[in-house]
């Protein structure tokens, strides 16, 4: 039960193993292929397939021997395009017929899975449970020895009970098993079903990653992952992570010289395109994938903590099982007691009466092990990821990692991007400063000089990694980020025609945007007049530093004035103040002679001085509706909201104070003067930041780390590649599906999927949810296990008899292991989880409040049977041959039905109200109703199986009864106020928040 197994080190293990084999068959295929050529001998590619001039064999030959003068011989990336009949400038056909036709010659892009474990592998596992064994063996014993000496008429019922009654316990945790195994595979699909962009047919189209096809054309940008095996054919500044295919962190530069690109590395940097020539098992990532089985059985800190509890309930259990056995055997060897078949007497009574009367005691001995050893709870913990996984999903929230669910319940400050998770990420040009003035973006320029808008509108065509493209319809369609989508929407109207302003110049060097620098820049050589243009956009105040000249009305060129840049700083600030996100455009001009060429001008560094300002634009990003009532109702489950953006200050005060992020007693600081501060300084002044600003990554990380050491436990949003590190150090990562990139999604723990602030405090809620669940079933296990072990340990020891027999305490440790854990594991989670603080991380998970409600319901139903076990006669009215039967036929029952009305209790274990919310948990009732119908079976009618009797009605509405005796007493339990911080321990503490939350949580929940 308690040993964590590292499965992920395995993984990593198997990954490595295969990486270093697929390297040494690779360098021996090269060393053969050298041994070839140098005897003038060529490996056989084999005929292509119909209707293409290259096979498969010849196209994983490019990637896997990485030979240029193969490629060249071909006729280099052009020549490979024309053989799969690919525009490299509008990519295949988008056709079915061509699209059946790739597939039909070169595959699809997937590769065989390992087969998930069916259905007798669980059961193959149940059966190895050694308790369960045991019994099996008690079962076997009992019914050899039973038809030895009652017959075969009447000599199988006890040993064939215990039998049917275990392999049932193995058939429903078997069944329970393969089901939750099924849904998590399916959960793991989701996580691998990468959505990225192709052209096809002109146009870019969104696919998975699995419609790959040879021939594709792919745009990548920083942060995405390599889909399958290609050659490079344009870009600038490319960067791979080559190490989960080679073992190498050394970034590896693509480009003309080294055009090779394998399936599954991350751009790390740069843009650019490649065509696919290999897909699925074709590729060396789709034969790595293929030998390593998805990994199911992930265990997270709350399984095995309860692992832990499991295994010293289950020590328990056995020194009480061991004393039952050993004094079962000395009572009835020294005649104390009387088996089925009388007393023992030495020397008359047969040897197989008293082994079948030993293997009887056996039996119950093992049985109450079986009870005592509570392996319903990490079937709990399992029943109820799954279940909150499977709902996150319809929250849009894809858990990656398990142990996710249950941090998130746990966190103390939510570490929040500002653009498409406080805001809509639906950006928008509303104002822009040129040629001297502020006005409407709308406004058309036309009064401007036509060299101005030239200039404009080449910085904002060549300048950006969208793109403009006429659909299938007609209709103009755009394509980037969200900040650039803006951009070309505003240049298109005021006037764009983005191929014709691209067509006018030739691209040099481009350098992508850098979370450091906040800018991107691009040199160009404008082919009517040969002088080179240099293009910069970025954050306004930065752009705005590093010019010194402006564009004025007629396009000439003036000097910026200090009263001009503090006016331009103004506008900034005023924009910044209106929750604009100021962008700023500027230009400088070079001769061609200034610009190295060669080899040289791949290193060229664009200079980014002394530039001209063109624009300052403010786009418009607004907040999400009920965000404000999402940060709000944090606040009061306890949670800090803190805003970590790389915008300007003023905008980031401005977003912050409208989404109520910012409020008295908290500050907003740049992420410069952040990290300047020493250690001590940080520490003193980080529960005060509730917003950072034109922060880059590092700081991000900073802080993570900052508020870890304080104690907190943190979760942080992210997106961009760079947020990786932050991602992967705080305690849950939340990557956006949306904006995120597949470097920050492999980084992250769940992915939001929606972007939306509202679905980060919903996975909050599920965290909690997870938690308390779990809480409960640990309250309602625990109450049957001291209940039953102290009822058959006392009338064991006081009377030599214990009133429970195996087959019962079989149906009882059915009741309370798997459909227990069904009915409370997968209790939906409630508004009032809101209105709690956060569990903390030492907190202990059975609390005060749980031991005061587990130990006053054993007492209950301890004191109560124990009166039935020895006044139950007399009490009940017995007399005849069956008034003892009769007297444990009630025991039980009685002890059935407290279990059954205490289940109800577990669902509350603070509240007075404990049927809150019953009507929508069809579950629960649906388990609660088929318990009980089943009790009246096993009582009714299975008499021999079950050694019951059958009951009268006066003696049901008394099982009845003492089961509805322990609604009244967790009430008055619950009167028992036990103090603390947090309020938990009490139902009072739950009546310390204002009204005011009740009146956020439905519009934030609202179905």
């Amino acid at each position: 039960y308690t040993t964590p197994v590292d499965r992920e080190a395995k993984r990593q293990e198997a990954i490595a193993r295969f990486r270093t084999g697929a390297h040494a068959v690779r360098a021996a295929h090269r060393f053969i292929l050298a041994g070839q050529a140098s005897e003038g001998r060529t490996a056989e590619d084999g005929p292509p397939p119909e209707g293409f001039g290259v096979g498969t064999r010849r196209l994983v030959r490019f990637i896997q021997e990485q030979n240029l003068e193969l490629l060249q011989q071909t006729g280099g990336v052009q020549g490979v395009a024309n053989l799969l009949r690919t525009n490299l400038e509008k990519g295949i056909k988008d056709h079915p017929d061509e699209i059946e036709a790739r597939k039909e010659a070169f595959g699809t892009n997937t590769y065989p899975r390992k087969p998930s474990k069916n259905f007798f592998v669980f059961l193959w596992e149940a059966c190895q449970d050694t308790t369960l064994i045991i019994l099996m063996l008690c079962a076997a014993l009992s019914l050899g020895f039973g038809i030895r000496s009652h017959g075969p008429k009447e000599g199988w019922y006890d040993g064939a009970s215990v039998a049917f009654a275990v392999i049932l316990v193995i058939l429903v945790t078997a069944f329970s098993d393969y089901r939750q195994s099924l849904q998590f595979i399916k959960l793991n699909e989701e996580k691998k079903n990468i959505r990225l962009v192709v052209l096809r047919g002109g146009r870019r189209c969104v696919i998975s990653i699995y419609e790959v096809l040879v021939g594709d054309v792919i745009p990548l940008n920083i942060g995405d992952q390599v889909p399958a095996d290609g050659l490079f054919i344009s870009g600038y500044s490319l960067y791979l992570d080559e190490s989960s295919m080679t073992g190498e962190s050394e970034l590896v530069h693509i480009d003309e010289k080294h055009p090779f690109l394998l399936s599954g590395c991350k751009v790390m940097d740069g843009f650019g395109f490649m065509l696919v020539t290999s897909v699925g098992l074709n590729t060396e990532w789709g034969q790595l994938m293929a030998t390593i089985s998805d990994d199911t059985g992930e265990e997270t800190p709350l399984q095995v903590r309860l692992n832990g509890v499991a295994t010293f309930i289950g020590q328990i259990g056995l020194v009480v099982a061991f004393l039952v056995l050993v004094i079962l055997t000395a009572f009835y060897f020294s005649s104390h007691t009387s088996g089925p078949n009388g007393k023992f007497k030495a020397g008359r009574t047969k040897t197989n009466v008293a082994m079948n009367r030993e293997v009887d005691i056996l039996s119950i001995a093992v049985t109450i092990v079986v009870v005592a050893v509570p392996e319903g709870l990490p079937l709990a913990v399992t029943l109820t990821l799954a279940y909150s996984m499977k709902k996150m999903m319809a929250d849009k929230a894809l858990v990656r990692r398990l142990s996710a669910c249950e941090t998130m319940g746990s966190a103390t400050t939510i570490c929040s991007d500002k653009t498409g998770t406080l805001t809509l990420n639906q950006m928008a040009v509303v104002k822009a400063w040129v040629a001297g003035e502020l006005r409407d973006a709308a406004d058309s320029l036309k009064m401007l000089s036509s060299d101005l808008i030239s200039l404009l509108l080449e910085g904002i065509a060549q300048n950006s990694n969208g793109s403009v493209f006429v659909s299938v319809h007609g209709q103009t369609e755009v394509t980037g980020s969200a900040t650039e989508k803006a951009l070309l929407f505003w240049g298109l109207k005021i006037g764009m025609d983005f191929d014709k302003v691209r067509s006018r110049s030739r691209v040099l060097q481009v350098e992508t945007f850098s979370s450091e620098k906040k800018r991107a820049g691009v040199a160009v050589k404008v082919v009517d007049s040969g002088k080179v243009h240099l293009h910069w956009k970025g954050a306004a105040e930065m752009v705005l530093s590093l010019c010194s000249n402006l564009l004025d009305v007629d396009g000439s060129t003036v000097p910026m004035l200090e009263g001009k840049r503090s006016e331009l700083n103004n506008v900034i600030d005023g924009l910044a103040a209106a929750s604009f996100r100021c962008i700023a455009f500027a230009y400088r001009e070079l001769e061609v002679e200034e610009v190295p060429g060669g080899e040289q001008l791949k290193e060229w560094k664009i200079p980014e001085t002394d530039l001209t300002l063109i624009t300052i634009v403010g786009i418009k990003d607004p907040c999400r509706p009920g965000v404000r009532d999402a940060v709000n109702l944090c606040k009061i489950a306890g949670v800090q909201i803190r805003m970590v953006t790389g915008d300007n200050i003023v905008t980031a005060k401005a977003i912050a104070s409208e989404c109520g992020i910012l409020e008295e007693g908290t500050f907003a600081i740049e992420g410069v003067e952040f990290r300047n501060y020493t250690e001590e300084e940080r520490k003193r002044e980080v529960p005060r930041i509730s917003v950072m600003a034109r922060s880059s990554p590092s700081d991000k990380l900073l802080l993570v780390r900052t508020l870890k050491g304080l104690g907190h436990v943190v979760a942080v949003t992210g997106d961009g590649t760079n947020d990786a590190p932050a991602l992967h150090e705080a305690d849950v990562g939340l990557s956006m599906g949306i904006q995120g990139t597949e470097v920050a999604k492999e980084s992250s723990d769940i992915i939001i999927l929606d972007d939306d602030f509202a679905s980060v405090v919903k996975v909050v809620r599920w965290g909690r949810s997870v938690y308390f669940n779990i809480q409960k079933f640990i309250q309602f296990q625990l109450t049957v296990n001291v209940a039953a072990l102290t009822i058959n340990f006392v009338a064991a020891v006081s009377s030599g008899n214990v009133p429970l027999t195996a087959v019962q305490l079989l149906w009882v440790n059915l009741i309370m292991d798997t459909l227990g854990a069904l009915a409370l594991a997968t209790e939906p989670p409630t508004d009032e989880l809101m209105q709690r603080p956060p569990v903390g991380r030492k907190e202990p998970i059975i609390t005060r409040a749980m031991w005061r409600n587990i130990l006053g319901q054993a007492v209950y139903q301890v004191a109560v049977l124990l009166t039935l076990q020895f006044r139950g006669k007399s009490l009940l009215r017995l007399t005849g041959p069956n008034a003892d039967a009769i007297k444990d036929t009630v025991i039980f029952n009685a002890f059935v039905m407290c279990q059954i009305f205490n289940e109800f209790n577990a669902r509350k274990p603070e509240d007075f109200n404990i049927f809150e919310g019953i009507s929508r948990n069809h579950l629960f009732l649906g388990i609660v109703s088929v318990t009980v119908v089943l009790q009246v079976i096993i009582v009714e009618f299975l008499k021999k199986f079950a050694s019951t009797r059958r009951l009268d009605w006066q003696q049901w509405l008394i099982c009845i009864g003492i089961g509805f005796f322990s609604w009244p007493i967790a009430f008055l339990l619950k009167l028992l106020h036990y103090g603390g911080s947090s309020g938990r321990g009490s139902c009072l503490g739950c009546l310390k928040v204002g009204y005011k939350s009740s009146l956020l949580l439905p519009n934030l929940f609202r179905k």
